[in-house]
């Protein structure tokens, strides 16, 4: 695979043109674990998720590297799929993480993906690797779209 600047805007068009499915999945996600956690959790627009691509992309040491797991996943198939369970599970792992940012934003966004992964189901004609880039997008994103009270306020832990 070759990763140039063109390349990069096409995956960054890809994901952005996946916000009529990945918003859904991100909504979903925060109203279970809202419900889970026993707090309130802002839902979220197709254009803040925009938004938030354009920003992951402005970002062009960032972008080239969700773009090649994009890219991979997208590409991603495995006959019979189950071998490649694990590669595709490490793949949106790691990109959800990447896209959630820094601690402990990142380990959220990993922690996430698991959870969304399993509300995913990718469509028959599609590669087995897109339905765990859809979780991956959700559960990155969604970590860096505000709406969560904790990521809102000053930490109690922060040190003057």
């Amino acid at each position: 695979m070759e990763l140039t600047p063109e390349r990069v805007a096409t995956e960054r068009n890809w994901v952005a043109d996946r916000s009529e499915t990945v918003v859904p999945i991100i909504n979903t996600v925060r109203d279970d674990l809202g419900e889970i956690f026993d707090t309130d959790v802002d839902r979220v627009t197709e254009r803040q998720y925009v938004a938030e691509v354009d920003a992951v992309f402005a970002d062009g040491d960032l972008a080239v590297n969700v773009a090649a797991m994009v890219a991979i996943l997208r590409e991603l198939d495995v006959e019979g799929d189950y071998p490649g369970f694990v590669v595709d599970e490490i793949l949106g792992r790691e990109l959800a993480a990447t896209i959630g940012g820094t601690q402990p934003l990142r380990t959220l966004g990993e922690a996430t993906f698991h959870y969304a992964d399993l509300q995913v189901h990718g469509d028959a004609d599609e590669n087995a690797g897109v339905d765990d880039l859809e979780a991956a997008l959700a559960a990155g994103f969604q970590e860096r779209l505000p709406g969560w009270d904790w990521t809102e306020r000053e930490s109690p832990f922060s040190v003057d």
